[in-house]
Formats: structure tokens, sequence, C-alpha cells
């Protein structure tokens, strides 16, 4: 891991231009699917502006959660980061190595098998043939799939797919983990079974950007948090903090309660540890 892993973006940008909005309605329904506000650009061209004014710093060590309701351009900034989406105006330069984990089911294929799949989404991150073949096993076992790895994957269910595609996700060594939570069609042991491996991916990663809406979760793997609305950043601080302000005092009190159970589950741990 490299200590000069960074993500600096200066007053960026990002707009989808419209060139067929010729009416009202087409305008307002782009508009609900992306979120940002409607203008036009130098041209004349009608654009949603799904990323406005975007100025951050984050570096080596950083947690970062994203909140904000959906078409808030959670998603679209995590894609800027990623190197995805290139700022209209602005700048957004990147430094280290990028796993952009946004849709659990991107890189797989549904007609050959789980184990199959498993190769092929580990190269999709960025994983060579070799690492994979040597972590496959292990992979395996974590999913509970069984005999199920041998069968194409249109066989699976939702829930199963997901195990597939979480037990490849957090297995990877990134230096810059861009993560959307879309895990939530799996079983609750299941569920707990693998927040144990992502906080595990993220103590491995160099910097973390993480778009939810479990606050929960949030407290779980993040330090601070960033409240994303209608393409800007409505406030940066500390995860309670922000969450009150987006939520009210009762997600607050709850994040500040997590935060705290987390922080004597440590310290336990330490004082046993230290035993």
């Amino acid at each position: 891991m490299t200590d000069h892993v960074s993500i600096e973006t200066t007053n960026a940008y990002v707009d989808f231009p419209i060139f067929d909005a010729k009416t009202r309605s087409l305008k307002k329904a782009f508009l609900g699917k992306a979120g940002g506000a409607i203008g036009r650009n130098d041209s004349d061209v009608v654009v949603v502006e799904a990323l406005k004014d975007i100025t951050l710093s984050l570096k080596q060590g950083d947690r970062v959660g994203l909140v904000g309701h959906n078409g808030a351009g959670k998603s679209t900034l995590l894609r800027l980061l990623s190197g995805i989406y290139e700022p209209t105006r602005g700048s957004a330069r990147v430094r280290g190595r990028v796993a952009p984990v946004f849709d659990l089911g991107v890189g797989m294929d549904p007609e050959i098998s789980g184990y199959e799949n498993i190769i092929i989404r580990g190269m999709f991150m960025g994983m060579t043939r070799k690492q994979m073949l040597a972590k496959v096993d292990e992979i395996a076992d974590f999913t509970e799939l069984g005999e199920y790895l041998n069968m194409p994957l249109r066989t699976y269910s939702t829930g199963m797919r997901v195990r597939v595609a979480l037990g490849v996700v957090t297995s990877i060594d990134p230096e810059i983990l861009l993560l959307d939570e879309g895990i939530g069609a799996v079983d609750a042991d299941f569920m707990k079974k693998a927040r144990t491996r992502l906080q595990a991916l993220v103590e491995r990663s160099g910097i973390l950007v993480f778009a939810s809406h479990s606050n929960e979760f949030l407290a779980q793997l993040c330090d601070r948090a960033m409240w994303i609305d209608h393409g800007q950043i409505r406030m940066s601080g500390g995860i309670e903090d922000v969450v009150r302000a987006y939520e009210g005092d009762e997600a607050g009190d709850h994040v500040a309660h997590v935060i705290q159970e987390l922080e004597r589950e440590k310290s336990a741990a330490s004082a046993n540890g230290t035993a």
C-alpha cells in the first residue's frame, strides 16, 4: 500500500447533455431519474447538472460516507472519483489503484458457472487470473453455495448472485475503494458475515468512499460523512453531525449510540488482547 494515495477535486461539475429535450415533460422525466438541475451549456444544449462545484481532498486513511436522497448525486460522485465520468468543468485527480464497486452484478456472465464467475469478476476488478485461482476456494467457502457453484449463474436467485459478488469484492486489496451499497438481497445472518469481511476490506484499503442508506453501516465503516443534495456537497463533517442535519435528532442519536457501542467493543477487544 502506498502512502501517496489521494483524491483531489476542485470546483468539479458533471453535466449530462439532453440533445432531444424538446418538451418540458421529457426534461422532467430525465431530471427525475438523474437528479440535479436543468440548464443550458455554451452551445445552448439542454443539460442536467448532475454535480456542481465539488471540491474535496481525500488522503490515505480517510473513510468517508455519503448520505443523501435517491438522485442526489452520490453515485455520480463515485463515478467521478473513479474516472468513469470526466468533469465537465473543474478538475479531478486520483492517485492510486481504484476498486469501484457500484453494481455487484457487473462483470458476471449468467451462462457460466459460479466458479468461473468468481475468476471473471476478479479479473474485471483488476486482479490476475493466477491471483483469483489462489483465492477461489476461500471465496467459495465464504459463499456457502456448495455444488451450486458448478451450475450456471442464470440458475441463481438474486441473493445467491450477491453472495458470489460479495465473496469476490471482499477478497481484493484496493488502494481506493469506492463502494455503493447494493447488498440488501441476502439473509440477515449472511449479511452479518459479509459486513465482517467488508470491515476487513476497508481496513486494507487506503481510502474509502461509501454511499449507503444505512446509517449504522456508515458508522461501522466510516469516520466522517458528506451530505450530497441536488448534486452539491451540502455538509461535511462527523457522521453523527451530518446524519443529524440530514435526517434529524433521532437518527443522529442512533448513530451516536452505534459509535459508542463500537468504541466499547474495540476497548474490550484491546483489553482482552493485552490481558
